[in-house]
């Protein structure tokens, strides 16, 4: 799991919540059923959960709302074991042949890679293997940005919801204007649907798309990095050369540890 998500969700409530109950006399906990109004809630969230309905079958709504929960997951991809692996099989290619690495291949846990890897012992043309795993890379790529969008348009609707409760509200408070006793707590109540598009936005979704484009882009590189390598083997290019190629994916200070222990091939 990764902490630093389940941590900031935990911290940002704890904040909001303090700044709920911190008043000039001290913490006062009395406050917090003034945060809470059920037809605000309703329409708030309630709306912004039945247009993003609107948006997309059941089935791919549902699903979207199940990948929330990748963002608490820690992502697998070590960039400088993959680039490892690599050498190391280019190493084993170099010594026997290209058919041997089928034999490694089921050493693999990684589908990506050892497709490539079987399509190359198949003695698929260099230019077709890239196309395909090109584009398997772009339907993953695709796949991950529907989820991305459905929480980026998920944290557009939280606030356009919560603007629309607030002028509900407003428009029975302007009804009651004869009591002037009841204006301050309508109008509170108005400002709640607000108050909770805006959590909804920033709170829920915004961080989650930020963390999902970062996991994505993470693994688009690796699976670059597996694309270039795999090819570079089957070009019979030097273990060296590949490997020299694919720490340019890396930054400077993450270059010194690829290939230490993983069989460096000869100069």
């Amino acid at each position: 799991m990764d902490i630093a998500t389940l941590l900031g969700l935990l911290v940002c409530f704890g904040f909001v919540v303090f700044g709920i109950v911190n008043g000039d006399n001290g913490l006062d906990f009395t406050v917090i059923p003034h945060f809470i109004d059920i037809p605000s809630v309703f329409i708030t969230i309630g709306g912004a959960f039945a247009c993003m309905l609107m948006s997309c079958s059941l089935k791919e709504y549902v699903s979207n709302l199940k990948a929330y929960t990748l963002v608490f997951k820690e992502p697998k991809y070590d960039t400088q074991s993959i680039i490892g692996k690599i050498i190391n099989l280019s190493n084993v290619a170099r010594k026997e042949g290209l058919l041997s690495l089928e034999e490694a291949a089921s050493d693999l846990d990684d589908d990506f890679m050892k497709k490539g890897i079987l399509l190359i012992v198949d003695g698929t043309d260099p230019e077709l293997v890239r196309g395909i795993m090109e584009t398997e890379l772009a339907c993953i790529e695709d796949r991950h940005n529907k989820i991305i969008g459905f929480y980026e348009q998920f944290a557009a609707m939280g606030p356009a919801w919560g603007m629309i409760g607030t002028l509900l509200g407003l428009v029975n408070m302007l009804y009651n204007m004869q009591d002037s006793s009841k204006i301050g707590p309508a109008m509170a109540v108005a400002l709640l649907t607000t108050l909770y598009g805006s959590l909804i936005a920033n709170w829920i979704c915004l961080p989650a798309t930020f963390k999902m484009k970062k996991n994505n882009a993470k693994e688009m590189q690796v699976k670059d990095i597996m694309i270039e390598g795999l090819l570079s083997i089957q070009a019979g290019e030097n273990p060296r050369v590949i490997e020299e190629k694919l720490k340019s994916f890396l930054a400077p200070k993450d270059r010194t540890s690829v290939g230490e222990g993983s069989g460096e091939g000869e100069a």
